[in-house]
């Protein structure tokens, strides 16, 4: 028997690819994605659970009883909301979506999608790093028995992103150039979707794993 996944932010560039690879891994049985509105994947080893408040998980605790995993790739770029709804998206959906999953599953596993630069010392002037920084922490504080923190550089997407902002759409031309350059700092979203999969499959002898750790994986 495979190990059964939930994933959140499956209609975004890291989450779709997720449900993408664990479609393909013969170690992965089912794929229970979160989302608000549907996505344009289907398959048998998928199914869909819309939700519209990421805020309450009431009703969903059958759901997550039955689920080995949870990566959560909910997220937004910090230049498409306002401070407060970064925030709310970042680190108070992550935090409910957590402390839900555990009441109703204490060994379900939880991999977080942060960032590279991510500021667990909570000073940073960049909102992103900031953020990121603060749901790493209150997570860990958490009695997840399984708990890893991925911190992927710049995401080159495999398939071109939902609503992608001007600036994004201008930078995919620039991505393979900047990975030739600077592999540490890129990873495609394949890759990092490959990588985090393995890490659940396979377990990390590390909480955090940076951009090189993650595509170590994949070696």
């Amino acid at each position: 028997m495979g190990l059964k996944i939930l994933v959140t932010g499956a209609t975004g560039l890291a989450g779709a690819e997720v449900v993408r690879q664990a479609i393909l891994d013969k170690n992965i049985e089912t794929i229970t994605a979160l989302v608000r509105r549907p996505l344009n994947i289907e398959d048998p080893k998928l199914k869909t659970i819309f939700h519209q408040d990421f805020s309450d998980y009431s009703g969903l605790s059958e759901i997550f009883k039955n689920q080995d995993a949870c990566l959560w790739c909910l997220g937004i770029s910090q230049t498409q909301v306002d401070e407060a709804e970064y925030i709310r998206i970042t680190y108070d959906y992550a935090i409910a979506g957590a402390k839900a999953m555990l009441a109703a599953n204490p060994g379900i596993a939880f991999l977080f999608l942060s960032g590279m630069g991510a500021d667990t010392k909570e000073k940073s002037r960049t909102l992103f790093a900031r953020i990121k920084g603060k749901a790493e922490n209150e997570l860990r504080r958490l009695p997840f028995k399984t708990l890893i923190i991925a911190r992927p550089g710049g995401i080159i997407p495999v398939y071109p992103k939902e609503k992608a902002a001007v600036f994004e759409r201008f930078l995919i031309p620039i991505y393979p150039i900047v990975e030739f350059l600077f592999p540490f700092l890129m990873i495609s979203s394949a890759a990092l979707a490959k990588a985090m999969l393995d890490v659940i499959i396979r377990g990390s002898a590390k909480t955090i794993l940076g951009n090189n750790d993650l595509k170590k994986r994949l070696i």
